[in-house]
């Protein structure tokens, strides 16, 4: 029934133009004004749908995943346009923040939109 749906996916923000320059110029994505809200356009074809929330409490789970060629890179590029990563109990990591997935999964590393809602990177 839904398969040839275009869906995508969605979170709220407090701070819709907060929102626009995080996304738009710190983290460099293709960001649009949208149904009062903004459109994230991915490099792999989705969308996310960033909407404005008076009451907004932070997603308490990674909203988004950002896969990477070179997470260390990465991670340091971001510190530069000065994102700060968060750092978790019993996750080891390393100085930059990176942490290795239990099980072998790949290395990832968390930080935060300015709403509060987690995002990563992580490596391919």
């Amino acid at each position: 029934m839904l398969k040839e749906s275009r869906a995508f996916s969605g979170f709220s923000v407090d701070d819709i133009p907060a929102a626009q320059r995080f996304y738009g110029e710190t983290l460099g994505l293709e960001v649009s004004a949208r149904g009062g809200g903004l459109g994230l356009q991915l490099a792999t074809g989705g969308s996310v749908f960033i909407y404005p929330k008076e009451d907004h409490e932070p997603a308490a789970y990674t909203a988004l995943n950002f896969p990477v060629a070179d997470l260390e890179a990465t991670v340091d590029a971001l510190v530069e346009r000065g994102v700060s990563f968060e750092r978790y109990d019993g996750f080891g990591q390393d100085e930059r923040g990176i942490a290795d997935t239990p099980g072998g999964g790949p290395r990832i590393a968390w930080f935060k939109d300015p709403a509060g809602n987690v995002l990563s990177v992580l490596s391919e």
